[in-house]
């Protein structure tokens, strides 16, 4: 029984073996070179480069619309493109341009914020991007005064 399983594994091991081809031989140098070329290209990235990467509207009152300007340069060495921009809540509301950024050109993301909250409020934009990170952040603030007969922590009242 050994014998047998042994010779068994012996012409296995041969038949599989002995039909292989030398790989190296069928290489074609044309598919070398491109794929070479290619790799180079994928090591590029665009850099997104932001003038200011936050902003502060300074005091404002409760409900008031503001917006403000970001703008961006193409640091790197490939297009630019943003795929998407959300903020952290549904009270921002960020624009931006569907059209690929080349290198060296600039670009505009314009953040709108309607005033909701009280007191210190910070807001944050994560822009998805084909950047080497993929997500780029940039930030608004404001110190929002609540409306007349609003208070910042009223306490809850029990109707009894």
């Amino acid at each position: 029984m050994k014998k047998s399983f042994f010779i068994l594994a012996l012409a296995g091991v041969f038949a599989l073996t002995s039909c292989k081809d030398n790989a190296a031989d069928k290489v074609n140098e044309e598919n070398v070179a491109s794929a070479a070329e290619r790799d180079a290209e994928s090591s590029k990235f665009p850099v997104m480069t932001f003038a200011e990467s936050e902003f502060d509207f300074g005091t404002i009152d409760q409900g008031t619309n503001v917006e403000h300007v970001f703008k961006f340069t193409n640091t790197g060495e490939a297009d630019l493109v943003i795929v998407d921009a959300k903020s952290s809540c549904g009270c921002t509301v960020p624009e931006f341009t569907k059209d690929p950024v080349a290198p060296g050109a600039e670009g505009e993301m314009l953040v709108k914020f309607n005033g909701s909250g009280k007191n210190q409020v910070t807001k944050t934009v994560t822009i998805t991007a084909n950047t080497q990170s993929g997500k780029e952040q940039i930030k608004i603030k404001a110190f929002v005064n609540p409306k007349e007969g609003a208070s910042a922590g009223s306490p809850i009242q029990i109707n009894q």
